[in-house]
């Protein structure tokens, strides 16, 4: 009998240049329902625990966003349990576009938009979340 193959949870994907724009991908495999990712992605409580603190924290298309340590901005998308983005001043735009994994889980698409030179350290970030999630 073949045993299944071991995916990496987290897998970068190639960083695009999109005019003066910087547009780095990953790819998270993660073991939690979409319902137990959303709330890691999108809530003030979740995002707390592996990101920065979030407050004001306005959950619709439009509505403000504060991530503590990294700026004030807006939620540019916003389709709830699906995509969750957020536009900092400084720091661009971040995108989580999540789907339901095969057979099971969540498969989370990233993608962080931005003019800036430092590295975001996302791999250490996305790290932290599957910690939090218990992945």
């Amino acid at each position: 009998m073949t045993q299944p193959i071991e995916r990496p949870p987290i897998e970068e994907g190639a960083t695009e240049m999109r005019g003066n724009a910087r547009v780095l991908h990953f790819l998270l495999r993660l073991p939690q329902p979409v319902e137990k990712v959303w709330a890691a992605l999108a809530t003030p409580a979740g995002l707390r625990g592996w990101l920065a603190a979030a407050d004001p924290f306005e959950p619709r298309l439009g509505g403000a966003v504060t991530l503590s340590g990294l700026g004030a901005g807006r939620i540019t998308a916003w389709d709830v349990e699906r995509i969750a983005e957020y536009t900092v001043e400084g720091r661009g735009r971040v995108r989580f576009h999540l789907e339901h994994g095969v057979p099971e889980g969540t498969t989370v698409r990233f993608t962080h938009e931005t003019e800036a030179e430092r590295d975001p350290e996302w791999r250490a970030r996305f790290e932290r979340l599957a910690r939090q999630l218990g992945a």
